[in-house]
């Protein structure tokens, strides 16, 4: 992916005042477009037309907050398909509700379940939620995304499950994985950057700038001419998903 031309990508954003006056701004259109979303949301009978209403909503909200949207290789997006992206900030699910189109599922910790207006915004988009501190739920969840993935949902994974304050690419969990190889679907690595400097990990203040997201050439869930046949294929997937991101973007392996 090409380097974003914008010098504030590279410089850190100012404190102080102005700072605090844009954060306020900021936090307060998320709030109040949050809540339209939500009460339009409930009101929209249909799973697509309420995904069609989120996606406006988000990609007013980055408009409203002076965050500029560059997506890169949509056109190439072939559902259904499992999508993969890497993880900086809480930004990332916004960016890619805007980016995306409505046939996809976002896969969700389920501690964002709790979470009052995000729960239920959530909820109605059809987000999957998956359990990571219990053992026995994490695998009824897993079992319920594979079922979904069999049917031919595209779905949309952070497989990093979380994200740190260092710049660098997580480990991968599994399951996005194992459910593109449980499908048979193919596996589309999709780069995000600039979420991390417009709402860095260790701070509640964000600040505009430019946002980047590349969708990235899908890897087929059977490739005979790279897939190992006695090597187990969802393990193949993650690393070359996961080798795929780091040479896109060009940042510390921390796993």
């Amino acid at each position: 992916m090409r380097e974003i031309p914008d010098n504030a990508l590279r410089s850190a954003p100012p404190g102080g005042i102005r700072r605090l006056a844009y954060a306020t701004w900021a936090w307060s259109v998320f709030l109040a477009c949050g809540l339209i979303a939500v009460l339009l949301l409930l009101l929209i009978p249909s799973l697509a037309g309420r995904r069609r209403c989120a996606r406006l909503c988000t990609r007013a909200v980055l408009v409203l907050v002076g965050i500029r949207l560059r997506v890169h290789g949509l056109a190439a997006l072939r559902p259904p398909c499992i999508v993969v992206a890497n993880h900086a900030s809480y930004l990332d699910g916004i960016v890619l509700a805007a980016s995306l189109p409505s046939d996809f599922g976002f896969v969700i910790k389920r501690e964002m379940a709790a979470v009052p207006l995000a729960g239920t915004l959530l909820r109605r988009i059809g987000a999957e939620f998956v359990e990571r501190r219990n053992r026995a739920r994490g695998t009824r969840d897993t079992r319920r995304l594979l079922r979904r993935a069999e049917r031919g949902q595209s779905l949309v994974f952070f497989p990093e499950g979380t994200f740190s304050e260092q710049v660098g690419l997580l480990r991968f969990h599994i399951g996005a994985f194992a459910a593109a190889a449980r499908a048979e679907l193919p596996v589309v690595p999709l780069a995000i950057r600039g979420t991390r400097r417009c709402l860095p990990a260790n701070s509640l203040l964000p600040w505009p700038g430019t946002v980047e997201v590349a969708v990235l050439a899908a890897l087929p869930a059977e490739d005979p001419a790279v897939l190992q046949p006695h090597a187990d294929r969802a393990t193949q997937l993650r690393d070359r998903a996961r080798a795929v991101l780091l040479a896109t973007l060009g940042e510390p392996d921390l796993a």
